[in-house]
């Protein structure tokens, strides 16, 4: 779970169809209700042939509701407008291409059908089904429909091994993305907006983690970073519609919040730098969030030192590692917008200020200055804060709040910087 307390006490409705990738959804629920939300689950007639019912309603704390429960005498309103009004969120994991197509094709047959349609909440969609299945002209075409929704967050399947045997596309995406993109729903919702593709058609190029420069066979020189930060700008503009290239030193996030991302596994500055380069004439948005190493042996020994011998050369050969902010900016081309990552210590004045100063001298249109001497946010918290820096003195103060709502507050203002 990426934040559980952004979920808590959140109405969800997580819905199942007759898709094998079913047998994972147990686990989202049981992660959803550690989380704190409150969660009600539907399941479809196929749905119940792959996961029992009584599972999902013990795991839930809830009914599982199924088609036959739609029109008992005991309700007081339609189920499905109840279960439709009483979700904050509905969850859809994963949707079969029965359950597409109906859903795109306006087909109110049955209970989640119906919920579908009479729903007023953001809905989030997680597909799988075999790869033939897939890429059948038909389910693209419904696909196609339904990204075009701006109530729905599409979720495109992955490729790996099938449970056909199949090795291909088709796959529901992981459970860590499904709950991004569900904390994310919320994180719109509480500005009384859908997340929605304001970022299609845009390409980001995003830089995250540490860099490492070796001293020695067994010693190397880095900064602090988990590359978090990094990640989660990646994954909320892939959300909202952009491709995203993301560029990572030796990060310490779990491999499933990379899913779905083109990703360029990097050590060194140097490296870094030569990855930047090549990427950077393609893309709209480059967003520099990697610690960089800020100095490195020229020349570091092959072999280990001995310990008298190491203390003693420390810090022969020491230099500076080239600023791949400025080396970056200085290759801008027109409308490229470039947003900086600046870590501060001090008071908020203390920290604007010395933002300002790296904002202006490394070329950036943007720069996000982040206190890291503060308790409970910054390297390995899922919080941050801090002021956005931008032209004619702006200082947008983003205050405490956890690292994916920070990165979607930052597209917000690349959206506005760049209208």
């Amino acid at each position: 779970m990426n934040n559980p307390a952004s979920l808590s006490g959140k109405k969800i409705l997580v819905a199942v169809t007759g898709s094998i990738a079913a047998i994972k959804t147990p686990i989202l629920i049981s992660r959803l209700i550690k989380a704190g939300a409150q969660v009600k689950c539907v399941i479809t007639q196929s749905g119940a042939k792959l996961v029992s019912p009584l599972s999902l309603s013990t795991l839930s704390r809830n009914k599982c509701y199924q088609d036959q429960d739609q029109w008992e005498d005991y309700q007081s309103k339609p189920l499905h407008i109840a279960l439709a009004e009483w979700a904050e969120l509905i969850l859809v994991a994963p949707m079969s291409a029965t359950s597409l197509s109906k859903f795109t094709n306006g087909n109110a047959d049955g209970l989640l059908a119906s919920i579908l349609l009479a729903a007023q909440s953001q809905i989030v969609i997680a597909p799988a089904m075999n790869t033939s299945m897939w890429s059948n002209q038909s389910v693209k075409n419904n696909w196609n429909y339904l990204k075009t929704i701006r109530q729905v967050i599409s979720l495109e399947t992955s490729e790996g091994l099938l449970a056909c045997d199949r090795i291909g596309d088709g796959k529901m995406i992981n459970l860590d993305i499904i709950e991004l993109a569900s904390e994310s729903a919320f994180i719109f919702r509480e500005q009384n907006k859908f997340l929605t593709k304001d970022l299609k058609n845009m390409k980001f190029l995003v830089s995250a983690g540490p860099t490492v420069e070796d001293l020695d066979a067994a010693r190397q020189l880095t900064n602090r970073s988990s590359g978090r930060m990094g990640v989660l700008i990646a994954q909320a503009a892939k959300l909202r519609g952009a491709e995203v290239d993301l560029v990572h030193g030796p990060i310490s996030v779990q491999k499933e919040l990379l899913e779905g991302l083109n990703t360029y596994p990097i050590r060194g500055s140097n490296e870094m730098g030569q990855t930047m380069d090549n990427l950077q004439p393609s893309a709209q948005v480059i967003v520099m969030a990697a610690a960089v190493s800020d100095f490195r042996k020229n020349s570091p020994s092959q072999k280990k030192i001995s310990k008298e011998i190491f203390l003693n050369s420390i810090f022969e050969n020491i230099e500076m590692t080239p600023d791949l902010i400025k080396q970056q900016t200085r290759k801008k081309l027109k409308n490229q917008i470039f947003l900086g990552f600046a870590a501060e210590t001090g008071s908020d004045s203390d920290i604007k200020e010395k933002g300002e100063k790296k904002r202006i001298s490394k070329g950036c249109d943007l720069l996000m200055a982040n206190p890291i001497d503060r308790d409970g946010q910054g390297f390995d918290k899922n919080f941050n804060s801090g002021f956005l820096l931008g032209p004619n003195k702006m200082a947008k103060n983003l205050s405490l709040s956890t690292k994916l709502s920070i990165s979607h507050q930052l597209l917000d203002e690349i959206q506005n910087f760049k209208s």
